[in-house]
């Protein structure tokens, strides 16, 4: 399987890119993660990401994933 590093570094642009709203990274994360996920379900376990370990990249990007939903949540408040 081809280590889906890409998704890796869209969540983190997104997230540089913070100005640009936490909708990007929420996308980019999610997006990112799907694509770790199926990934190591397919057998991969290392990653050309800084993090190496795919469960490190799932955590991650599981993490953006819930400051973006919770920075969205408190926008609307």
């Amino acid at each position: 399987m081809k280590d889906p590093l890409r998704l890796c570094v869209y969540a983190t642009v997104a997230l540089l890119a913070w100005l640009l709203g936490p909708w990007a990274v929420l996308g980019f994360a999610v997006l990112g993660f799907a694509g770790y996920w199926r990934a190591r379900r397919a057998g991969l376990t290392q990653s050309k990401c800084v993090l190496k370990d795919t469960r490190l990249v799932l955590a991650y990007l599981g993490l953006l994933a819930l400051v973006a939903a919770a920075a969205i949540i408190n926008s609307l408040r």
